[in-house]
């Protein structure tokens, strides 16, 4: 095989050292003919990709091997995924066409390398492209699974080398990751790719944070070790002393679960307790799975206290995404709870490599695989079911997708005793949507446990559901702000809009026919300004108003002054169209040049957001609204992961000026043991000590235990965190952090 001069000696040694990787991590499973495939597709994308480089620099082809690689040893596919990874990109970036693809490796390919490209053009303003792009490679879910797979691979090594990209282009793809790609992992089952790609996202979004807690986590790995090693070998000698064969494992939590737990509890590092957790790996027959966890489970709680509200069997209920375990959390002989996960190796390997591994197992014909495996097919169908009938707007289908892949499952019971499983915060109606369409659209009420509830009654694990329905009941709009599945919120939205058309058209004839009376000219003209009159986005929604009697016949404008008002809108329209263009340019000036904050405020609309309340110091970007101009937001915003992934050409980068007579307004959390003079010594640092303005302050005492929330005005983050240390040294005071 020989390579192109393109590349350096170095760079074509390297390139033959990773397609052969890739070829030994693939032998085990290749048929007769497989190798020959693999490297057709590999030369095939040596050539298209030959003049092209990373941003880093090296050759493109390194890349497509990386996925390649990835779907072989992390995920486990085979060779129409390696082959597929391996040309992923060459109909997006080079003159081959998916057509070519198909000619030289059949239809599943080229089905699958089509879901992967993402859609070519122009799209409408406010249209996301990314969304549009995502919703494009879910549709594929109704026929190949692998398109996904194979996508996650290429994001997973995107995230890995996203340190040659700009700043702004780093928070982009790691926003978007986090928001679509993680979520998407988890559901999936890989549970290694979802916690590294989570990772990664906190090393660029937040990578002070993010070296901080390595830091830590790496100066407690030998005190770790050395705990895990003396909690298990009383253990590992007793399974040994039964007889079964097993490996244990000892594992930190992920850094992101870390800074989630640090962040939703508001605690420091040192406060988090299960940093890690115990794994124990039972090798065992598929029949005598469930009886060996159980026995290892017995011996765990014989020599360690367990919390019996922190007890998890995913074995007699797997998750929907076909994961199984038992987790307990016990008490160690220091006083230091600790996760023990119990589960056999193929478990295990569902765990890890998820999607792929479950099928693998799916034909085994011994004890009851069918159920264990349903889990997974269920969720598969309802997604496509959800894809093939959704005809939403991408952002919306995008978001009403996502939130359905990282929820927790409740698990409930039909009164025949049929299992379903919804996702945590279900209700009665999204129930009865899960039962069947027709039923959720009927349906009047459920008896819970007998009990008679209403629609909106969420319900809990071991729930036991039987739903009233009548022929005269019809959805309403309340009913969407109860729903949390994307089936019962689909079902709804679609009767809504039928019934919207119906009194939309009902409008339409009515205002048509008093046009029509008026015989007036300039038809459209008239139906223009009566739409801008009363303040409707679209015709369609001024017609359902009037339809719906919102809008009454003594509100319409008179019509002559329409016409009137018609000669006036032609003349404006030059200069609309000349408003819109330059709005289009500072957009686009806007996107690509810096916005300085505190210099521009005369020139710029823009304002602080409220969400986060950013202060000078923090790492900032704009976001242009529809109506309010520029919203300055932190980029560890709670609303920024949705914003720049789904919305990214709306982004612009921001930075802070060095003026320093600028004051911002944020919040800190103090909690502590209470005393007399406390409040006092707390304000004497705050306003006399460090001249800093307090806008509020609230304190609640229970039990001498205080907490108070203060709201100030600071100069910029240095001056913050001078604050912060100021407080921590007040005698009494426990924890401060910043909480806006």
């Amino acid at each position: 095989m020989s390579i192109e001069p393109v590349f350096t000696d170095e760079e074509s040694k390297e390139v033959l050292r990773r397609y052969r990787k890739l070829l030994r991590a693939a032998k085990p499973f290749l048929k007769e003919g497989d190798t020959k495939l693999i490297k057709k597709a590999f030369n095939i994308s040596l050539e298209a990709h030959k003049d092209m480089r990373r941003k880093s620099g090296e050759p493109y082809i390194f890349h497509p091997l990386a996925v390649a690689q990835i779907v072989v040893e992390e995920i486990g596919l085979g060779t129409t995924s390696i082959v597929s990874a391996l040309l992923h990109d060459v109909v997006e970036d080079t003159e081959l066409e998916i057509k070519d693809i198909e000619r030289e490796f059949g239809s599943k390919v080229a089905q699958i390398i089509d879901g992967l490209t993402k859609i070519a053009g122009v799209f409408d303003h406010g249209t996301s492209q990314q969304a549009e792009n995502f919703r494009k490679m879910l549709l594929t879910l109704s026929e190949d699974v692998r398109v996904i797979l194979i996508k996650l691979a290429d994001r997973l090594h995107n995230m890995r080398t996203l340190d040659a990209m700009p700043k702004a282009k780093q928070l982009k793809i790691a926003s978007e990751t986090l928001y679509l790609y993680a979520p998407l992992a988890h559901r999936l089952g890989l549970y290694l790719i979802k916690s590294e790609l989570e990772d990664l996202y906190l090393k660029y979004v937040e990578p002070e944070t993010y070296r901080d807690i390595v830091t830590k986590i790496n100066e407690k790995k030998h005190s770790r070790n050395k705990f895990i090693k003396d909690f298990v070998t009383p253990i590992e000698k007793e399974l040994t002393k039964q007889g079964l064969n097993f490996i244990v494992k000892g594992r930190p939590k992920s850094i992101h679960s870390i800074w989630n737990k640090m962040k939703k509890q508001r605690i420091p590092f040192e406060e988090v307790y299960d940093l890690f957790a115990v794994r124990i790996i039972i090798d065992t027959t598929l029949d005598q799975e469930k009886a060996a966890c159980w026995q290892v489970y017995s011996v765990v709680t014989d020599f360690y206290k367990p919390n019996p509200d922190r007890l998890r069997d995913w074995i007699s209920t797997p998750r929907s995404n076909g994961y199984e375990s038992l987790h307990t959390t016990v008490m160690s002989q220091t006083g230091q709870w600790v996760e023990v996960q119990i589960r056999t190796t193929r478990m295990d390997e569902i765990a890890e490599k998820g999607y792929a591994a479950h099928w693998k197992y799916k034909d085994v014909n011994q004890g009851n695989v069918k159920e264990k495996t349903s889990g997974l097919e269920e969720w598969l169908a309802r997604v496509r079911e959800m894809l093939e009938k959704s005809d939403m707007p991408a952002e919306e289908f995008v978001d009403d997708f996502r939130n359905n892949l990282f929820t927790e499952e409740i698990f409930v019971f039909t009164p025949k005793g049929e299992l379903k499983t919804l996702p945590n915060g279900a209700t009665a109606l999204d129930f009865a949507f899960d039962i069947h369409s027709e039923v959720g659209k009927n349906c009047i009420g459920a008896k819970v446990n007998q009990k008679l509830v209403p629609l909106n009654h969420m319900l809990t694990n071991g729930d036991q559901v039987e739903i009233l329905t009548s022929a005269k009941q019809k959805p309403s709009e309340d009913w969407l702000k109860f729903v949390v599945t994307s089936k019962a919120k689909t079902k709804i939205k679609e009767v809504l809009r039928e019934e919207k058309k119906k009194i939309a058209v009902e409008g339409e004839l009515f205002v048509t026919k008093k046009i029509n009376k008026k015989e007036l000219e300039g038809h459209s003209d008239v139906l223009a300004h009566l739409k801008n009159t009363f303040r409707t986005k679209t015709l369609f929604d001024f017609y359902y108003q009037v339809g719906n009697g919102v809008i009454k016949l003594k509100d319409i404008l008179d019509l002559k002054k329409a016409i009137e008002e018609k000669t006036l809108s032609k003349k404006n329209n030059s200069i609309d169209k000349q408003s819109t263009s330059d709005s289009n340019t500072v957009e686009t000036k806007g996107a690509n040049d810096v916005l300085l904050i505190g210099d521009d405020l005369d020139s710029i609309d823009y304002t602080l957001a409220k969400c986060c309340n950013p202060i000078r110091g923090d790492d900032v970007f704009g976001f242009i609204t529809t109506d309010e101009g520029i919203k300055i937001h932190r980029t560890s915003c709670p609303n920024a992961v949705k914003l720049m992934s789904s919305y990214s050409y709306r982004m612009i980068k921001a930075k802070w000026t060095s003026q320093d007579e600028l004051a911002f307004l944020t919040g800190i959390k103090i909690t502590g043991t209470d005393r007399v003079g406390l409040v006092n010594d707390l304000t004497q640092i705050i306003s006399n000590e460090l001249k800093v303005n307090i806008r509020s302050i609230t304190i609640d005492t229970n039990n001498s235990i205080f907490e108070g929330n203060i709201m100030l005005f600071v100069q910029d983050t240095k001056h913050l965190n001078l604050l912060i240390e100021k407080i921590k040294n007040i005698p009494g005071v426990v924890g401060v952090v910043r909480y806006t």
